[in-house]
């Protein structure tokens, strides 16, 4: 949880124009770790994970989540050995599951670009 912390701080820091919610994970099983905002495309979410290997755990909760309400949900993964960050979509989640380096990402380190695609206002983002 100490990794996503700085995860958190980091996105944050890099994504001024969104207004970021933390959310409690022990309130609600499954649910990403961040409600965001803007005017311009309303609300989305975003679920932190940092990569300790190939593949990202995720616990079934947030696996249901994901996989049942894929439209204006995110992944941001950080690969600490690569010091790299990327965005998924929701929808991604199979192929994280199997091996993240081989699942197409959105943005690979580019945080100008992260947050364009965060605040993209396609319901099918």
């Amino acid at each position: 949880m100490v990794r996503e912390s700085k995860l958190w701080k980091l996105l944050k820091k890099n994504t001024p124009q969104i207004q970021w919610t933390r959310l409690e994970s022990w309130a609600s099983f499954g649910v990403p770790d961040l409600l965001g905002y803007h005017d311009k495309c309303g609300f989305f979410m975003v679920e932190l994970k940092v990569a300790t290997g190939n593949k990202i755990s995720f616990s079934p909760h947030q696996r249901l989540f994901h996989l049942t309400r894929t439209k204006r949900n995110f992944i941001l993964v950080q690969i600490p050995s690569l010091k790299c960050i990327k965005l998924f979509r929701s929808s991604s989640l199979p192929g994280l599951l199997a091996d993240h380096r081989e699942t197409p990402s959105l943005a690979i380190n580019d945080w100008d670009h992260i947050q364009r695609l965060l605040l993209e206002s396609s319901s099918d983002a």
